[in-house]
């Protein structure tokens, strides 16, 4: 499968957590914190489907993300512990959370993409079910995710 269809099938939710100061900022590009590209309008949360294909393998996602945005693996890590998934139109959408590996929040790495580090206080007027899916993280890694 090629980096373009794994990618339709999937979203990164790219963040950094500062463990001194407790500080979590997350990758935000435009109007939405999900990389590629945000839900398509009919998106709604779901159960994880029974049978989840190659298509959403939390490996094959990163390197189709590397390989796109010219990120360093070396510096990411998958948060294997976080779980959701999107009904769409064209069927599941599995949310991946990559957490930046790095002592200060990597900012030269996404303004290339046209991203910016905002903390979840700073997210008023996002998308309801993207507002939901920060506060699924911050719930996650504040209580020792």
């Amino acid at each position: 499968m090629n980096t373009l269809n794994i990618l339709e099938r999937n979203r990164v939710i790219l963040c950094h957590f500062d463990s001194y100061s407790t500080a979590l900022v997350f990758a935000r590009y435009g109007s939405s914190i999900l990389a590629p590209s945000p839900l398509p309008e009919s998106a709604a949360p779901m159960p994880a489907p029974g049978d989840v294909t190659e298509q959403h393998d939390p490996g094959a996602v990163l390197d189709a993300l590397v390989a796109q945005f010219g990120l360093d693996p070396a510096k990411l890590n998958p948060d294997d512990d976080f779980q959701a998934w999107m009904a769409s139109d064209d069927g599941p959408i599995r949310i991946h959370l990559v957490r930046f590996a790095t002592l200060d929040a990597p900012k030269e790495a996404i303004e290339p993409l046209g991203g910016v580090f905002k903390p979840i206080s700073e997210m008023r007027g996002m998308p309801m079910i993207e507002l939901n899916l920060m506060r699924q993280i911050f719930n996650q890694i504040m209580g020792g995710g």
